[in-house]
Protein backbone atom coordinates (compact mmCIF):
# COMPACT_ATOMS: atom_id res chain seq x y z
CA UNK A 1 0.00 0.00 0.00
CA UNK A 2 -0.58 6.56 -4.81
CA UNK A 3 2.61 6.71 -2.98
CA UNK A 4 1.99 4.14 -0.65
CA UNK A 5 -0.23 4.56 -3.64
CA UNK A 6 1.00 1.64 -4.86
CA UNK A 7 1.88 2.27 -1.53
CA UNK A 8 -1.26 0.41 -0.87
CA UNK A 9 0.20 -3.14 -0.64
CA UNK A 10 0.20 -4.47 -4.12
CA UNK A 11 -1.36 -7.88 -4.43
CA UNK A 12 0.41 -10.69 -6.28
CA UNK A 13 -0.64 -14.07 -7.74
CA UNK A 14 -3.89 -15.68 -6.71
CA UNK A 15 -4.27 -19.24 -5.51
CA UNK A 16 -4.54 -20.84 -8.91
CA UNK A 17 -3.56 -24.38 -8.17
CA UNK A 18 -5.34 -24.85 -4.86
CA UNK A 19 -9.12 -24.87 -4.98
CA UNK A 20 -11.45 -23.84 -2.20
CA UNK A 21 -11.83 -27.40 -0.96
CA UNK A 22 -8.06 -27.70 -0.75
CA UNK A 23 -7.82 -24.49 1.21
CA UNK A 24 -10.46 -25.65 3.64
CA UNK A 25 -8.70 -28.95 4.11
CA UNK A 26 -5.39 -27.25 4.67
CA UNK A 27 -6.86 -25.06 7.40
CA UNK A 28 -9.15 -27.51 9.12
CA UNK A 29 -6.27 -29.83 9.98
CA UNK A 30 -3.83 -28.65 12.64
CA UNK A 31 -0.29 -28.46 11.24
CA UNK A 32 2.11 -30.98 12.71
CA UNK A 33 4.12 -29.22 15.39
CA UNK A 34 7.83 -29.92 15.63
CA UNK A 35 8.92 -32.27 18.40
CA UNK A 36 8.85 -30.71 21.82
CA UNK A 37 6.30 -28.02 21.05
CA UNK A 38 3.13 -27.52 23.03
CA UNK A 39 -0.26 -27.17 21.40
CA UNK A 40 -1.14 -24.56 24.04
CA UNK A 41 1.68 -22.33 22.80
CA UNK A 42 1.22 -22.81 19.06
CA UNK A 43 -0.78 -20.02 17.48
CA UNK A 44 -2.32 -20.72 14.07
CA UNK A 45 -3.18 -17.49 12.25
CA UNK A 46 -4.76 -17.32 8.78
CA UNK A 47 -4.26 -14.48 6.32
CA UNK A 48 -4.85 -13.85 2.64
CA UNK A 49 -1.58 -14.78 0.99
CA UNK A 50 0.15 -14.69 -2.37
CA UNK A 51 -0.66 -18.22 -3.52
CA UNK A 52 2.03 -20.20 -5.29
CA UNK A 53 3.95 -16.98 -5.98
CA UNK A 54 4.33 -16.27 -2.27
CA UNK A 55 7.84 -15.26 -1.25
CA UNK A 56 9.80 -14.55 1.90
CA UNK A 57 11.19 -11.44 0.21
CA UNK A 58 8.99 -8.83 1.83
CA UNK A 59 10.36 -6.13 -0.47
CA UNK A 60 8.33 -7.61 -3.32
CA UNK A 61 5.71 -9.51 -1.32
CA UNK A 62 2.58 -7.39 -1.57
CA UNK A 63 0.07 -8.80 0.90
CA UNK A 64 -0.58 -8.04 4.57
CA UNK A 65 0.69 -11.55 5.33
CA UNK A 66 4.06 -10.67 3.83
CA UNK A 67 4.51 -7.76 6.18
CA UNK A 68 3.04 -9.52 9.24
CA UNK A 69 5.54 -12.34 8.70
CA UNK A 70 8.44 -9.98 7.97
CA UNK A 71 7.94 -8.00 11.20
CA UNK A 72 7.95 -11.26 13.17
CA UNK A 73 11.20 -12.41 11.53
CA UNK A 74 13.14 -9.17 10.99
CA UNK A 75 13.35 -6.65 13.81
CA UNK A 76 11.60 -3.37 12.93
CA UNK A 77 13.40 -0.10 13.48
CA UNK A 78 10.22 1.05 15.18
CA UNK A 79 6.51 1.51 14.61
CA UNK A 80 4.19 4.41 13.87
CA UNK A 81 2.60 5.39 17.17
CA UNK A 82 0.71 8.71 17.21
CA UNK A 83 0.41 8.44 20.99
CA UNK A 84 4.16 9.04 21.35
CA UNK A 85 5.66 12.58 21.30
CA UNK A 86 7.59 11.95 18.08
CA UNK A 87 4.83 9.83 16.51
CA UNK A 88 6.83 6.60 16.72
CA UNK A 89 7.84 3.93 19.20
CA UNK A 90 11.32 2.48 18.75
CA UNK A 91 12.32 -1.15 18.28
CA UNK A 92 15.81 -2.06 17.05
CA UNK A 93 16.83 1.58 17.42
CA UNK A 94 17.75 3.03 20.77
CA UNK A 95 17.36 6.61 19.55
CA UNK A 96 16.79 8.87 16.53
CA UNK A 97 18.24 12.35 16.86
CA UNK A 98 17.52 15.16 14.39
CA UNK A 99 19.75 18.15 13.68
CA UNK A 100 18.15 21.53 14.31
CA UNK A 101 18.16 22.39 10.60
CA UNK A 102 16.39 19.09 9.76
CA UNK A 103 19.13 18.09 7.29
CA UNK A 104 20.61 15.13 9.14
CA UNK A 105 19.44 12.30 11.38
CA UNK A 106 21.56 10.20 13.74
CA UNK A 107 20.39 6.64 14.32
CA UNK A 108 21.74 4.55 17.19
CA UNK A 109 21.14 0.82 17.51
CA UNK A 110 20.41 -0.99 20.73
CA UNK A 111 23.46 -2.83 22.04
CA UNK A 112 21.76 -6.19 22.61
CA UNK A 113 20.77 -7.29 19.09
CA UNK A 114 22.26 -10.23 17.25
CA UNK A 115 21.40 -12.23 14.15
CA UNK A 116 20.37 -15.87 14.28
CA UNK A 117 23.85 -16.87 13.03
CA UNK A 118 25.36 -15.34 16.18
CA UNK A 119 26.81 -12.21 14.59
CA UNK A 120 25.98 -8.82 16.16
CA UNK A 121 23.76 -6.32 14.40
CA UNK A 122 25.92 -3.33 13.47
CA UNK A 123 25.52 0.05 11.84
CA UNK A 124 26.75 -1.52 8.59
CA UNK A 125 23.73 -3.83 8.70
CA UNK A 126 21.48 -0.87 9.47
CA UNK A 127 22.79 1.10 6.49
CA UNK A 128 22.39 -1.90 4.20
CA UNK A 129 18.83 -2.39 5.48
CA UNK A 130 17.95 1.17 4.45
CA UNK A 131 19.56 0.82 1.02
CA UNK A 132 18.23 -2.67 0.25
CA UNK A 133 14.70 -1.71 -0.90
CA UNK A 134 16.16 0.34 -3.75
CA UNK A 135 19.00 -2.09 -4.51
CA UNK A 136 16.64 -5.09 -4.57
CA UNK A 137 13.87 -3.29 -6.50
CA UNK A 138 11.31 -3.32 -3.72
CA UNK A 139 7.73 -2.20 -4.11
CA UNK A 140 7.10 1.55 -3.72
CA UNK A 141 5.99 1.51 -0.09
CA UNK A 142 9.31 -0.11 0.93
CA UNK A 143 11.35 2.61 -0.80
CA UNK A 144 10.11 5.71 1.01
CA UNK A 145 13.31 6.16 3.00
CA UNK A 146 15.31 6.46 -0.22
CA UNK A 147 13.06 9.34 -1.32
CA UNK A 148 13.66 11.33 1.86
CA UNK A 149 17.27 10.52 2.75
CA UNK A 150 20.54 10.70 0.82
CA UNK A 151 21.49 7.07 1.36
CA UNK A 152 24.58 7.33 -0.85
CA UNK A 153 26.02 9.97 1.50
CA UNK A 154 25.09 8.15 4.72
CA UNK A 155 27.99 7.03 6.89
CA UNK A 156 28.57 4.86 9.94
CA UNK A 157 30.39 6.65 12.77
CA UNK A 158 30.85 3.60 15.00
CA UNK A 159 29.54 0.05 15.27
CA UNK A 160 26.14 1.20 16.50
CA UNK A 161 25.70 4.69 15.02
CA UNK A 162 24.64 5.87 11.56
CA UNK A 163 24.64 9.45 10.29
CA UNK A 164 21.89 9.91 7.71
CA UNK A 165 21.64 13.15 5.69
CA UNK A 166 18.36 14.17 4.11
CA UNK A 167 17.78 14.97 0.43
CA UNK A 168 16.02 18.16 1.52
CA UNK A 169 15.18 19.24 5.08
CA UNK A 170 12.44 17.03 6.54
CA UNK A 171 10.81 16.97 9.95
CA UNK A 172 9.05 13.63 9.42
CA UNK A 173 12.09 11.38 8.97
CA UNK A 174 11.21 9.36 12.05
CA UNK A 175 7.92 8.39 10.42
CA UNK A 176 9.72 7.24 7.27
CA UNK A 177 12.23 5.19 9.23
CA UNK A 178 9.68 3.49 11.46
CA UNK A 179 6.85 2.96 8.99
CA UNK A 180 8.11 -0.17 7.25
CA UNK A 181 11.87 -0.48 7.72
CA UNK A 182 13.23 -3.76 9.11
CA UNK A 183 16.76 -4.89 9.96
CA UNK A 184 18.45 -7.39 7.62
CA UNK A 185 22.06 -8.53 7.47
CA UNK A 186 24.53 -6.66 5.29
CA UNK A 187 24.72 -8.32 1.87
CA UNK A 188 21.39 -10.17 2.02
CA UNK A 189 19.95 -10.62 -1.46
CA UNK A 190 17.89 -13.80 -1.05
CA UNK A 191 15.31 -14.62 1.58
CA UNK A 192 14.99 -18.24 2.67
CA UNK A 193 14.28 -19.96 6.00
CA UNK A 194 18.07 -20.05 6.51
CA UNK A 195 18.60 -16.30 5.97
CA UNK A 196 19.99 -14.79 9.21
CA UNK A 197 17.38 -12.68 11.00
CA UNK A 198 16.98 -10.84 14.29
CA UNK A 199 13.25 -10.62 14.96
CA UNK A 200 11.21 -12.29 17.71
CA UNK A 201 10.73 -15.45 15.59
CA UNK A 202 12.79 -17.65 13.29
CA UNK A 203 11.48 -19.41 10.19
CA UNK A 204 11.43 -23.17 10.67
CA UNK A 205 9.44 -24.06 7.56
CA UNK A 206 7.90 -22.34 4.55
CA UNK A 207 5.43 -23.73 1.99
CA UNK A 208 4.47 -20.99 -0.51
CA UNK A 209 0.73 -20.48 -0.60
CA UNK A 210 0.13 -22.77 2.38
CA UNK A 211 1.93 -22.00 5.61
CA UNK A 212 4.98 -20.59 7.38
CA UNK A 213 6.12 -22.20 10.64
CA UNK A 214 7.83 -19.79 13.02
CA UNK A 215 9.61 -20.68 16.26
CA UNK A 216 10.51 -18.21 18.99
CA UNK A 217 13.98 -16.69 18.68
CA UNK A 218 15.83 -17.48 21.93
CA UNK A 219 18.09 -14.46 21.40
CA UNK A 220 15.31 -11.92 20.82
CA UNK A 221 16.09 -8.68 22.66
CA UNK A 222 12.47 -7.84 23.48
CA UNK A 223 9.91 -9.30 25.84
CA UNK A 224 9.38 -13.05 25.60
CA UNK A 225 5.66 -13.28 26.19
CA UNK A 226 4.34 -14.59 22.86
CA UNK A 227 3.58 -18.15 21.79
CA UNK A 228 6.39 -20.65 21.34
CA UNK A 229 5.34 -21.14 17.74
CA UNK A 230 3.28 -19.26 15.21
CA UNK A 231 1.92 -21.04 12.14
CA UNK A 232 0.95 -18.46 9.50
CA UNK A 233 -1.63 -20.02 7.18
CA UNK A 234 -1.97 -18.63 3.67
CA UNK A 235 -5.66 -18.77 2.74
CA UNK A 236 -6.90 -16.38 0.07
CA UNK A 237 -10.61 -17.05 0.40
CA UNK A 238 -12.16 -15.03 3.23
CA UNK A 239 -14.90 -17.54 3.93
CA UNK A 240 -12.36 -20.37 4.02
CA UNK A 241 -10.48 -18.46 6.72
CA UNK A 242 -13.63 -18.08 8.78
CA UNK A 243 -14.48 -21.76 8.32
CA UNK A 244 -10.99 -22.64 9.53
CA UNK A 245 -11.67 -20.68 12.71
CA UNK A 246 -15.02 -22.37 13.25
CA UNK A 247 -13.57 -25.85 12.68
CA UNK A 248 -10.58 -25.30 15.00
CA UNK A 249 -8.17 -25.14 12.09
CA UNK A 250 -7.08 -21.65 13.12
CA UNK A 251 -7.02 -19.59 16.30
CA UNK A 252 -6.91 -16.21 14.59
CA UNK A 253 -8.07 -15.06 11.15
CA UNK A 254 -7.46 -11.67 9.56
CA UNK A 255 -9.40 -9.85 6.87
CA UNK A 256 -12.84 -11.08 7.89
CA UNK A 257 -15.62 -9.91 5.59
CA UNK A 258 -18.11 -7.48 7.13
CA UNK A 259 -20.94 -10.01 6.77
CA UNK A 260 -18.97 -12.81 8.44
CA UNK A 261 -17.95 -10.41 11.20
CA UNK A 262 -21.61 -9.75 11.92
CA UNK A 263 -22.32 -13.47 12.21
CA UNK A 264 -19.23 -14.33 14.26
CA UNK A 265 -19.93 -11.53 16.73
CA UNK A 266 -23.15 -13.33 17.65
CA UNK A 267 -21.55 -16.76 18.10
CA UNK A 268 -20.16 -18.12 21.35
CA UNK A 269 -16.45 -18.78 21.64
CA UNK A 270 -15.27 -16.11 19.19
CA UNK A 271 -14.28 -12.47 19.44
CA UNK A 272 -14.37 -10.01 16.55
CA UNK A 273 -12.03 -7.04 16.76
CA UNK A 274 -11.25 -4.13 14.50
CA UNK A 275 -8.59 -1.48 14.28
CA UNK A 276 -9.43 2.08 15.24
CA UNK A 277 -8.23 5.38 13.85
CA UNK A 278 -5.52 6.02 12.91
CA UNK A 279 -5.07 2.31 12.12
CA UNK A 280 -7.58 2.34 9.26
CA UNK A 281 -6.83 1.72 5.58
CA UNK A 282 -8.27 4.15 3.09
CA UNK A 283 -10.16 2.48 0.28
CA UNK A 284 -9.66 4.66 -2.76
CA UNK A 285 -10.74 4.90 -6.38
CA UNK A 286 -8.22 6.68 -8.54
CA UNK A 287 -9.17 8.67 -11.64
CA UNK A 288 -6.23 8.58 -14.04
CA UNK A 289 -5.42 12.10 -15.25
CA UNK A 290 -4.01 10.62 -18.47
CA UNK A 291 -7.60 9.57 -19.28
CA UNK A 292 -9.00 12.63 -21.05
CA UNK A 293 -12.34 13.08 -19.22
CA UNK A 294 -10.58 13.07 -15.83
CA UNK A 295 -8.39 15.99 -16.81
CA UNK A 296 -11.50 18.13 -16.30
CA UNK A 297 -11.86 18.96 -12.62
CA UNK A 298 -15.65 19.09 -13.07
CA UNK A 299 -15.73 15.42 -14.05
CA UNK A 300 -13.65 14.47 -11.02
CA UNK A 301 -15.96 16.46 -8.78
CA UNK A 302 -19.02 14.86 -10.36
CA UNK A 303 -17.69 11.37 -9.71
CA UNK A 304 -17.03 12.26 -6.08
CA UNK A 305 -20.49 13.73 -5.58
CA UNK A 306 -22.09 10.67 -7.15
CA UNK A 307 -20.84 8.29 -4.45
CA UNK A 308 -23.20 7.51 -1.57
CA UNK A 309 -20.66 7.11 1.21
CA UNK A 310 -23.12 6.45 4.02
CA UNK A 311 -24.68 3.62 2.02
CA UNK A 312 -21.23 2.04 1.66
CA UNK A 313 -20.62 2.21 5.41
CA UNK A 314 -24.09 0.84 6.19
CA UNK A 315 -24.55 -1.86 3.55
CA UNK A 316 -21.01 -3.03 2.83
CA UNK A 317 -19.40 -2.66 6.24
CA UNK A 318 -22.44 -2.91 8.54
CA UNK A 319 -21.26 0.25 10.30
CA UNK A 320 -17.69 -1.06 10.89
CA UNK A 321 -15.98 1.68 8.89
CA UNK A 322 -15.51 5.45 8.88
CA UNK A 323 -16.81 7.76 6.17
CA UNK A 324 -14.02 9.16 4.03
CA UNK A 325 -13.73 12.69 2.71
CA UNK A 326 -11.32 12.24 -0.22
CA UNK A 327 -8.18 13.06 1.77
CA UNK A 328 -5.99 10.39 3.38
CA UNK A 329 -4.68 9.61 6.87
CA UNK A 330 -7.74 9.93 9.08
CA UNK A 331 -6.84 9.88 12.75
CA UNK A 332 -3.28 11.12 12.34
CA UNK A 333 -2.51 14.46 14.02
CA UNK A 334 -2.32 16.52 10.83
CA UNK A 335 -5.56 15.19 9.29
CA UNK A 336 -7.76 18.19 8.50
CA UNK A 337 -11.08 17.33 10.14
CA UNK A 338 -12.36 20.87 9.50
CA UNK A 339 -12.99 20.15 5.82
CA UNK A 340 -16.67 20.06 4.94
CA UNK A 341 -17.82 16.46 4.57
CA UNK A 342 -18.52 15.83 0.90
CA UNK A 343 -22.17 15.01 0.36
CA UNK A 344 -24.00 12.63 -1.95
CA UNK A 345 -25.45 14.99 -4.58
CA UNK A 346 -26.36 13.17 -7.82
CA UNK A 347 -28.20 16.19 -9.23
CA UNK A 348 -25.12 18.41 -9.00
CA UNK A 349 -23.02 15.55 -10.38
CA UNK A 350 -25.26 15.33 -13.48
CA UNK A 351 -25.04 19.11 -13.92
CA UNK A 352 -21.25 19.07 -13.75
CA UNK A 353 -20.97 16.27 -16.30
CA UNK A 354 -23.25 18.13 -18.72
CA UNK A 355 -21.26 21.34 -18.24
CA UNK A 356 -18.03 19.46 -18.95
CA UNK A 357 -19.48 17.88 -22.09
CA UNK A 358 -19.08 14.35 -20.73
CA UNK A 359 -22.70 13.45 -20.07
CA UNK A 360 -23.06 9.77 -20.92
CA UNK A 361 -19.33 9.06 -20.81
CA UNK A 362 -18.14 5.45 -20.51
CA UNK A 363 -15.65 4.12 -17.99
CA UNK A 364 -14.47 0.80 -16.60
CA UNK A 365 -13.75 0.51 -12.89
CA UNK A 366 -11.17 -2.19 -12.13
CA UNK A 367 -11.16 -3.76 -8.67
CA UNK A 368 -10.31 -6.98 -6.87
CA UNK A 369 -10.71 -8.46 -3.38
CA UNK A 370 -7.48 -6.93 -2.04
CA UNK A 371 -9.24 -5.37 0.94
CA UNK A 372 -12.46 -6.61 2.59
CA UNK A 373 -15.39 -4.89 0.93
CA UNK A 374 -13.39 -3.50 -1.99
CA UNK A 375 -15.38 -5.30 -4.69
CA UNK A 376 -18.71 -4.68 -2.97
CA UNK A 377 -17.87 -0.97 -2.62
CA UNK A 378 -16.80 -0.82 -6.27
CA UNK A 379 -20.14 -2.38 -7.22
CA UNK A 380 -22.00 0.40 -5.39
CA UNK A 381 -19.77 3.06 -6.96
CA UNK A 382 -20.62 1.70 -10.41
CA UNK A 383 -24.34 1.80 -9.54
CA UNK A 384 -23.99 5.39 -8.27
CA UNK A 385 -22.24 6.44 -11.49
CA UNK A 386 -24.94 4.85 -13.63
CA UNK A 387 -27.49 6.88 -11.71
CA UNK A 388 -25.84 10.11 -12.94
CA UNK A 389 -25.74 8.91 -16.56
CA UNK A 390 -22.22 7.43 -16.71
CA UNK A 391 -22.01 4.15 -18.63
CA UNK A 392 -19.93 2.50 -15.94
CA UNK A 393 -18.93 -1.16 -15.82
CA UNK A 394 -17.03 -3.16 -13.23
CA UNK A 395 -14.01 -5.29 -14.12
CA UNK A 396 -13.44 -7.66 -11.22
CA UNK A 397 -10.05 -9.35 -11.03
CA UNK A 398 -9.23 -12.50 -9.02
CA UNK A 399 -7.60 -12.17 -5.61
CA UNK A 400 -4.01 -11.03 -5.84
CA UNK A 401 -4.17 -9.82 -9.45
CA UNK A 402 -5.02 -6.13 -9.11
CA UNK A 403 -1.39 -5.10 -8.63
CA UNK A 404 0.34 -8.14 -10.15
CA UNK A 405 1.52 -5.93 -13.03
CA UNK A 406 1.93 -2.57 -11.36
CA UNK A 407 2.89 -0.69 -14.52
CA UNK A 408 -0.31 -1.91 -16.18
CA UNK A 409 -2.26 -0.97 -13.05
CA UNK A 410 -0.97 2.59 -13.30
CA UNK A 411 -2.37 2.87 -16.83
CA UNK A 412 -5.94 1.92 -15.87
CA UNK A 413 -8.38 4.81 -16.35
CA UNK A 414 -10.29 4.17 -13.13
CA UNK A 415 -9.14 1.68 -10.52
CA UNK A 416 -9.62 0.71 -6.91
CA UNK A 417 -6.75 0.58 -4.46
CA UNK A 418 -6.01 0.97 -0.82
CA UNK A 419 -3.41 2.61 1.40
CA UNK A 420 -2.49 1.04 4.74
CA UNK A 421 -2.59 3.32 7.78
CA UNK A 422 0.13 5.93 7.37
CA UNK A 423 0.57 9.70 7.80
CA UNK A 424 -0.21 11.83 4.76
CA UNK A 425 2.81 14.06 4.25
CA UNK A 426 5.58 11.48 4.37
CA UNK A 427 3.72 9.24 1.94
CA UNK A 428 2.54 11.80 -0.58
CA UNK A 429 3.54 11.03 -4.17
CA UNK A 430 4.18 14.22 -6.13
CA UNK A 431 3.15 14.71 -9.73
CA UNK A 432 -0.59 15.20 -10.18
CA UNK A 433 -1.04 18.66 -8.65
CA UNK A 434 2.16 20.78 -8.45
CA UNK A 435 0.66 23.25 -5.98
CA UNK A 436 -0.11 20.39 -3.59
CA UNK A 437 3.45 19.10 -4.02
CA UNK A 438 4.87 22.49 -3.00
CA UNK A 439 2.65 22.66 0.08
CA UNK A 440 3.53 19.13 1.12
CA UNK A 441 7.23 19.98 0.81
CA UNK A 442 6.64 22.88 3.21
CA UNK A 443 4.60 20.64 5.52
CA UNK A 444 7.60 18.32 5.73
CA UNK A 445 10.39 20.89 6.02
CA UNK A 446 9.17 24.02 7.84
CA UNK A 447 11.04 24.49 11.13
CA UNK A 448 7.89 25.48 13.01
CA UNK A 449 5.24 22.84 13.77
CA UNK A 450 2.39 25.33 13.25
CA UNK A 451 3.73 26.17 9.79
CA UNK A 452 3.90 22.50 8.91
CA UNK A 453 0.31 21.91 9.99
CA UNK A 454 -0.95 24.96 8.10
CA UNK A 455 0.77 23.84 4.89
CA UNK A 456 -0.57 20.31 5.29
CA UNK A 457 -4.13 21.55 5.75
CA UNK A 458 -3.85 23.79 2.69
CA UNK A 459 -2.58 20.83 0.67
CA UNK A 460 -5.45 18.67 1.89
CA UNK A 461 -7.97 21.33 0.94
CA UNK A 462 -6.59 21.44 -2.60
CA UNK A 463 -6.79 17.65 -2.78
CA UNK A 464 -10.37 17.85 -1.50
CA UNK A 465 -11.26 20.43 -4.17
CA UNK A 466 -9.25 19.24 -7.19
CA UNK A 467 -7.73 15.83 -6.47
CA UNK A 468 -8.14 12.68 -8.52
CA UNK A 469 -8.93 10.20 -5.74
CA UNK A 470 -12.28 9.21 -4.32
CA UNK A 471 -11.79 8.04 -0.73
CA UNK A 472 -15.31 7.13 0.35
CA UNK A 473 -14.45 5.03 3.38
CA UNK A 474 -11.70 4.15 5.84
CA UNK A 475 -11.65 0.45 6.57
CA UNK A 476 -10.38 -1.24 9.73
CA UNK A 477 -8.65 -4.59 9.60
CA UNK A 478 -11.40 -6.82 10.98
CA UNK A 479 -10.08 -9.94 12.68
CA UNK A 480 -11.69 -12.79 14.54
CA UNK A 481 -10.20 -15.19 17.03
CA UNK A 482 -11.05 -17.83 19.55
CA UNK A 483 -11.82 -16.49 23.01
CA UNK A 484 -8.74 -18.35 24.24
CA UNK A 485 -6.51 -15.87 22.42
CA UNK A 486 -5.51 -12.46 23.78
CA UNK A 487 -2.79 -9.89 23.28
CA UNK A 488 -3.01 -9.35 19.52
CA UNK A 489 -2.28 -5.69 18.84
CA UNK A 490 -3.88 -3.70 16.03
CA UNK A 491 -1.19 -1.49 14.54
CA UNK A 492 -0.73 -0.94 10.82
CA UNK A 493 -1.17 -4.71 10.59
CA UNK A 494 -1.97 -7.29 13.27
CA UNK A 495 0.97 -7.82 15.62
CA UNK A 496 1.07 -11.39 16.93
CA UNK A 497 4.38 -11.15 18.78
CA UNK A 498 2.79 -10.70 22.21
CA UNK A 499 -0.28 -12.91 21.67
CA UNK A 500 -1.23 -15.41 24.36
CA UNK A 501 -3.19 -18.60 23.85
CA UNK A 502 -4.80 -20.21 26.86
CA UNK A 503 -5.10 -23.99 27.10
CA UNK A 504 -8.33 -25.46 25.76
Amino acid sequence: MSELSRRGFLGIGAVAAVGLSGLLAACSAKPDAPAGSSAATTLRAAFAGGGSAETLNYFVGPTALDFVRARLVHAPLGAIDPAQPDGVSLGALESIEVDDDLTSYTLRLRDDISFSDGSPVTSDDLLYSLRAPDALQGLPFTRLVGRGFDLAAAETTDARTLRLPTVTPIADGRLLLCQSMLVIKDGTTEFTPATPSCGPYLIEGFEPGRQTVLRRNPDWFGEENGPDEIHLLSVNDAEARVNALRSDGADFVSGVSPYSAQLLAEENGFTVSAGEAPYLSNLRFEMNLEHEPFRDERVRRAFRLAVDRQAIVDTVYFGRAAIGNDVPAIGFPSYDSSLEQRSHDPDEARRLLRAAGHDGMSVELTAGPELPGMVETATLVVENLREIGVRATLVELPAGQLYADYEAYQQLPFAAGYNPPAPFEANHTPGALPEVDTLVATARSAPDAAQRTDASHRAQRLLWEQGNQIIPVFVPTVDAHTDRLSGVRHLQFPDLSAARLASA
